[in-house]
């Protein structure tokens, strides 16, 4: 894993939090919104689903995964649900914020490397409404069950790591409240 990801002024943003709680549309428009941030497109070996934008992921085959692995490219990586997930080891644009979108076991590598990291961990309004999400965007029966199950483990590890928890019970209203936690973490520095 490689230890540098921004110069030494740079801030580590982390959006972690279970399936379904909209990290993929928070981060792409915190970085439509914010041009100091600098997004980090993650890799993963999970099909794309269908209307899913190419630009979500990096999609790769399981060989190229673990190519990126054995070269030592990600700053963090796991096997999510049966797919590998992960952070290619970020080069941003000097001067720019690095926000990451990743899983809870990934923040956790992260936050180990790099404790100075805010992580942001986003919670659904309920458990119904992330199902409703799930299904909405596609993923099989099998897999929304899966995830949702997935999510019981990880939001107690992840809110004991977050330096902020968010409820994402309105994207304008979420999107609001993390540029300013952004804004206040930019202020301490």
């Amino acid at each position: 894993m490689a230890a540098n990801t921004a110069d030494s002024t740079s801030l580590i943003f982390i959006v972690s939090g279970p399936g379904g709680v909209g990290k993929g549309t928070i981060v792409n428009a915190l970085a439509e919104r914010d041009q100091q941030l600098w997004l980090s497109r993650s890799w993963t070996t999970r099909a794309q689903r269908p209307g899913e934008s190419d630009a979500a992921y990096v999609f790769a085959d399981r060989d190229a995964f673990e190519a990126r692995i054995a070269a030592d490219g990600f700053l963090e990586w796991t096997d999510f649900l049966g797919n590998y997930y992960g952070t290619p080891s970020p080069e941003p644009v000097a001067g720019r914020d690095v926000v990451l979108e990743i899983e809870v076991d990934g923040a956790k590598q992260v936050k180990a490397l790099h404790p100075e990291a805010v992580l942001i961990f986003v919670l659904p309004p309920t458990r119904e409404e992330q199902q409703r999400r799930l299904r909405g965007r596609g993923d099989a029966e099998n897999k929304i069950a899966e995830r949702l199950q997935k999510a019981l483990d990880e939001e107690p590890v992840g809110m004991a790591l977050a330096n902020h928890v968010v409820v994402n019970d309105d994207l304008e209203r979420t999107v609001g409240e993390m540029m300013q936690i952004i804004g206040h973490h930019r202020m301490l520095r």
